[in-house]
Formats: C-alpha cells, structure tokens, sequence
C-alpha cells in the first residue's frame, strides 16, 4: 500500500501515515540509565534533526531513566523491548510514545497479552518488529532458508497475534541486512497490509558501507511509495544517521529544506584543494535554514555551466576564484576569499 494511504499513527505529538511525513529516527548508544549522557546525545540527535528517538530498555533502572529523560527532550521517545515483557510495561508506565517488540520473544501470549493491556490503556502504538537473523526455524524450512516471503510471513502472524488481541495501533518494521531481500519483503508487505511501516537496512555496517548499502536499500523502497519512517543504521555517530536520511529523502524528492551542495569530482584542470573546500562549504551551509543548492567547482573554465543549476556556486582557478549565481559569473575574488564570499552571501539570503 502506498503511503499515501496507510494508517495513520500519532506517536507522541507527531504523526505518520496517511500521507503525513516521512519521519527520520535513530537510536541511542548510550546506557539508558545514565540519564545525562542519553539526554546530551538526543539534544545532539535533534539538533541534527532527528524526529523519533528509540532508546533500548534491558533493565527496570533504564525504565525507570525514560520518565526523566523524556522531560529533557522534545521529540518522540520509543522504547526498545527485548524478551522481558516486565520491561515493556515499566516503560510504558514511564511514560514512552511507543514501544518496539518482537511478540516471538517475549514469552507466552499471556505475557504479550499484558503488553497490549498496557499499551491499550496509554493508547501508545506497537512497533512490531521482526529482522531476518530471528526468523523462526518453521519459516526457515518452510521457504528453504531466510527469505523475504519468510520475514513477511513472520512480522503478519505477529501482527495477527496483537489483532487478535483486540488492538490495532501498529507500526511494522521488517529489516535485513541483505538490501535486495529487504526490498522484496517490503514490496511484498506493502501489498498485504495498510499499516505504517518503518523502513531501514539493519547491521548496515560502518558510515562508508553502511551509508551505500542504505542509500540503495532505501532508496528503492521509498521511491515506491513504501515507508513511512526511516533509520538508516550505521556504526558510528547516530549524528550521521540523521544526515544521510535527510540527504536520501531530499535525494529522492520527498523533503524540501536544507542546503544541498554539489561539487565537481576533480581532474587534471583542478589547481585548488577542492575536496577541503568543498567539505568546509558543506560544513559552513549545515546551519543554514535556506532551500537552495550551492555549487563547489575546481575549474574556472567550465566552472560556470557545470554550476548553472545550482542557485549559487563558487569556482576555483590559479590564485583566484569566482562567485556564480545561476550560471552567472558575478565577481572575481582572490582564491583565499572564496569562503568568506560564500558566507556573505548566504547571510544576505537569510536576511
């Protein structure tokens, strides 16, 4: 089902499905229960931007830490559950937006049951979340190894589990780490259920790999109207979670804002450090609230048509640079003064 049509799900203050925004989220790294070090890091999150925050919850103490922890943020915080049913309820009492479990591995259906009490009773969605690497033993013999029919099959009997129930306030998340399985299970659930989905690459691996296995991964999913949040997952700093995501959703048309820069891959005309002045641009436009592409050239010579679809473009040469605004050459400044005058003038534009 397209996102356009899919169930609608507020989570905290914010909602998705049905159309609404494609929401960005990542997950802490800290201990939970150190409290100022999970908080500083949200902050981080949210500065970047990120919009949902999950964070994990082995133990009551880390329950507990979410009721203090939520009055220092501002955005959605969900609670990651594994096998404990206990502590799903404490964080649910603790105040979380959502709650994340695999209902396979909580226990007995008496258990889950006191799960979507709980849930029911704060009105909190479920996240129903099910990765390749757990599927059960049954589905494994049954479709003669991990498949993405497999891993669909899996998440629906869950879902089915928490119908049955008697609640419906449900996010489904199916990953993989192999990217074309997860394409191919996603295609195949969206066909078959109109909830929102989550949508991510897991153990993509570090922000190199990890950040080309996503960019494809989600690429594909998404341009098919498929998800309705991301994560894309990588070992490193979550910071860079929140900036490959919103650089895949501007990618691919489904977010407007921020400056995008575009710089030329270099050759044998280059007489500049363009690769560090291209990574100090992309530093200097991250605060900018502007929607605009700035251009970042290493040659004076072709420097202005290659720079002609960016609203403003810098070019440099033999000891001198240009300012270029839709293929214009505006001035000439010396090759140490290109940064400044790109400052300068996105400080008029903001003004």
């Amino acid at each position: 089902m397209h996102r356009s049509n899919t169930k609608i799900v507020s989570i905290g203050e914010k909602k998705i499905g049905g159309g609404n925004p494609i929401l960005i989220q990542s997950m802490t790294n800290t201990p939970t229960e150190d409290v100022a070090a999970t908080v500083s890091q949200i902050l981080r999150l949210e500065q970047a931007g990120c919009e949902i925050i999950r964070c994990t919850v082995p133990t009551l103490v880390a329950a507990k830490a979410l009721a203090e922890i939520k009055k220092q943020i501002h955005i959605p915080l969900v609670a990651d559950i594994h096998f404990d049913y206990k502590m799903a309820i404490a964080a649910i009492e603790n105040g979380a937006d959502k709650i994340r479990i695999n209902p396979g591995n909580i226990g007995s259906i008496e258990k889950v049951k006191a799960v979507v009490d709980a849930a029911k009773s704060k009105n909190i969605p479920i996240r129903v979340g099910v990765n390749s690497g757990s599927l059960e033993k049954n589905l494994v013999e049954k479709y003669h190894g991990v498949t993405a029919k497999g891993i669909v099959e899996s998440a629906l009997d869950k879902v089915k589990i928490i119908e049955d129930l008697g609640y419906d306030n449900l996010v489904i998340s199916i990953k993989s780490s192999d990217v074309l399985m997860c394409v191919q299970a996603h295609e195949e659930l969206a066909r078959q259920t109109s909830y929102p989905l989550h949508v991510g690459i897991t153990e993509s691996g570090t922000v190199w790999s990890g950040n080309i296995k996503s960019a494809l991964g989600l690429g594909l999913i998404l341009h098919q109207g498929i998800g309705d949040t991301i994560r894309v997952s990588l070992s490193g700093d979550p910071v860079e979670e929140i900036k490959s995501a919103k650089l895949i959703l501007k990618t691919l048309g489904l977010r407007k804002g921020g400056v995008e820069v575009v710089s030329c891959p270099t050759c044998g005309r280059t007489k500049i450090d363009l690769i560090g002045l291209a990574t100090q641009v992309e530093t200097l436009v991250a605060d900018y609230p502007l929607d605009i592409k700035v251009a970042v050239m290493g040659c004076a010579v072709n420097g202005p048509g290659e720079a002609k679809e960016a609203d403003i473009g810098i070019a440099g040469g033999i000891g001198e640079g240009l300012l270029i605004k839709k293929g214009e050459i505006i001035k000439k400044v010396p090759e140490d003064q290109l940064l400044n005058v790109l400052k300068e003038e996105l400080d008029h534009w903001v003004q």
